[in-house]
């Protein structure tokens, strides 16, 4: 069961986009490992500790998932969530500012709940080492006063299993990772669990869609299911106005060209920092900051959206001295160039 503090409306209240976006991805989001497209590797390693715990009749291990944004960490936070039987609680590291904060939210918890922290990195210093005993030892220290007249309190916790979500691995502190008994990475998705991902989404969301359709969504989607989702929904609204039946290849370039998006996934700001790096710097190397300040971006974008996919693809790499343009992206430039 997912908590939420969402009031209850006497009557419905039409939705907006970002609501609608929600339901949506609530509605073809997997509940059980089983459900889950590909990740073979992480589901068999999850089961294993799920099935271990279970029967020694303990609390699951702490886990924490890095990644790239939109490879399912979420997803898989409630789906072990629904294999323990465990109701589960989800906030995020901003959310967290203070430490009153952060023991309202463990007190919460009733035995083998789930806690589930994205953005775990955000967390601040303080907070951080206040979830230390928490994650360890099953207790929260509670400081009154100020001084030398503060005292601490010490207060029992029941037993919970935390699971964190980073994009930024490198920002947890070495004795906060440490703390987890299992640190996954999850990286992009292949063309074949794309297909698989916007297929059984069409079926749920009662959308007609070709085989070579489904196959170009998924070259386009920067082998991220969210946005392969997303440019699902968007040829579908295109598919309507047109008022086709079907999804078809065709409706999906129209789509895409619309949208600025090519059919390797790449949109304008990504063409905007090849280009920049090849006309302004020459190809690099290039700072990441002067990179950002060149393009109008701020560099947490830069860094965790859009340069992880044109690493992947070989445009771009990371030297020493900053990043720089490769023969494989000053070739992509020319073909669209020219």
């Amino acid at each position: 069961m997912i908590e939420s503090s969402a009031k209850t409306l006497k009557k419905k209240k039409p939705l907006d986009s970002s609501e609608e976006m929600v339901k949506s991805e609530q509605k073809i989001r997997p509940s059980r490992l089983s459900e889950i497209v590909g990740r073979e590797l992480e589901k068999e390693t999850l089961q294993m500790m799920i099935d271990s715990s279970r029967r020694r009749k303990e609390v699951m291990d702490h886990i924490l998932f890095y990644g790239p944004p939109g490879l399912g960490k979420t997803t898989f936070a409630i789906a072990i969530a629904n294999e323990i039987g465990a109701s589960i609680k989800i906030t995020s590291g901003p959310a967290i500012e203070r430490q009153g904060d952060l023991a309202a939210v463990l007190t919460g918890l009733k035995a083998n709940d789930v806690l589930f922290i994205d953005e775990i990195h955000r967390l601040s210093k303080v907070v951080e080492e206040i979830l230390y005993p928490a994650m360890e030892d099953r207790v929260l220290d509670i400081i009154m006063g100020k001084g030398p007249s503060a005292k601490t309190i010490r207060l029992s916790l029941e037993p919970f299993t935390l699971i964190g979500a980073t994009t930024q691995i490198g920002k947890i502190s070495s004795p906060m990772r440490d703390r987890f008994g299992l640190i996954q990475r999850l990286d992009f998705f292949s063309q074949e669990d794309l297909v698989s991902i916007l297929k059984r989404a069409s079926k749920l969301w009662n959308i007609q869609i070709d085989e070579d359709a489904l196959k170009m969504l998924a070259e386009c989607s920067r082998g991220t299911a969210r946005i392969g989702l997303r440019l699902l929904r968007r040829t579908r609204d295109y598919a309507d106005n047109k008022k086709s039946k079907a999804i078809t290849k065709d409706i999906v370039l129209k789509t895409i060209t619309l949208l600025g998006v090519d059919t390797q996934g790449l949109e304008e700001i990504d063409r905007t920092i090849l280009k920049t790096m090849l006309n302004n710097f020459s190809g690099g190397p290039i700072g990441l900051s002067t990179l950002a300040a060149s393009v109008s971006e701020d560099e947490v974008t830069i860094a965790d959206v859009y340069e992880p996919y044109l690493m992947k693809c070989g445009y771009i790499k990371r030297t020493s001295r900053g990043r720089v343009l490769t023969s494989k992206g000053l070739k992509y430039l020319e073909s669209i160039d020219g």
